[in-house]
């Protein structure tokens, strides 16, 4: 007498690394901006978490999104996790006597080479939600007041980005608990503004 065979459903094994990349992003970020604000000198509060949450736990965060086929999240998780790992590298290096200070110029470059390439990923986010919309661009008009206030030397613009990335790391911290809660919740506890895809 023949038995009936149950189909076997095979689950992806893999947590979403969204929240996780996009804490590590939102909270450093904030971070150094309160810094930039003027209401604090760096100091290692900032390096530390610009090496190990923003910059370690981006990229782990990245490499999961590889294993799940995202290409964008792979790319903007790593990229930025190195950008943090990299930004900590410039003062760190030059404090223990490794190479010259970065002069103003070339940390001008720095900042407007990550514009431009945060800007380039902007247009990804067009096909994604409003949510990563809006961090992306805030953080491509970050880039680009930072590299303003370097430029011009002026303290002004440098405190007005200050104000500007705390609002470009509270949306990324935002997308992350959406993100999180949705998934948990199974219905949308906090809207992303999904994308009207053609």
């Amino acid at each position: 007498m023949p038995t009936e065979i149950s189909p076997v459903i095979v689950r992806e094994g893999l947590a979403n690394p969204a929240p996780l990349g996009l804490f590590g992003f939102g909270m450093t970020t904030v971070l150094l901006n309160i810094h930039n604000a003027g209401f604090y000198e760096m100091n290692s509060m900032i390096l530390a978490m610009g090496l190990f949450y923003g910059g370690l736990a981006q990229v782990i965060a990245g490499i999961l999104e590889y294993k799940k086929n995202n290409t964008f999240g792979m790319t903007a998780f790593i990229s930025y996790g190195f950008f943090w790992i990299s930004l900590v590298g410039l003062i760190f290096m030059a404090k223990w006597g490794w190479i010259t200070p970065t002069p103003g110029n070339a940390l001008v470059a720095y900042l407007v080479v990550w514009g431009i390439f945060t800007l380039l990923l902007f247009f990804g986010t067009l096909r994604i939600n409003k949510a990563l919309q809006f961090v992306f661009g805030s953080l491509t008009l970050l880039f680009f007041l930072l590299a303003i206030g370097d430029a011009t030397k002026n303290e002004s613009i440098t405190h007005l980005a200050g104000y500007e990335g705390i609002i470009c790391g509270a949306s990324a911290i935002y997308t992350g608990i959406a993100n999180l809660l949705n998934e948990v919740y199974g219905y949308t506890v906090l809207p992303l503004g999904p994308v009207r895809k053609a």
